[in-house]
């Protein structure tokens, strides 16, 4: 169950990937023309903005890795 003082239940594996994954997020609802409240309150979103933002943001996740695995030769 969810702390009730953080309604995010994701855990990084790593910590310092925080900042980079809210990049990836800013990124891909700016590719989208999608707008990021400034509160960062998502409960107004409507769901279909912030699955696209989340799928975006997997499929970059998915092109990074391949690229880095094609790098080593596998």
């Amino acid at each position: 169950m969810a702390s009730s003082n953080n309604s995010n239940s994701n855990q990084l594996v790593v910590q310092q990937a925080r900042q980079a994954l809210e990049q990836l997020k800013f990124e891909a609802a700016q590719e989208l023309g999608i707008q990021i409240p400034q509160d960062g309150y998502y409960g107004n979103m409507v769901t279909r903005d912030t699955g696209s933002i989340g799928g975006h943001i997997t499929r970059k996740l998915v092109q990074i890795a391949e690229q880095q695995l094609a790098g080593r030769g596998f």
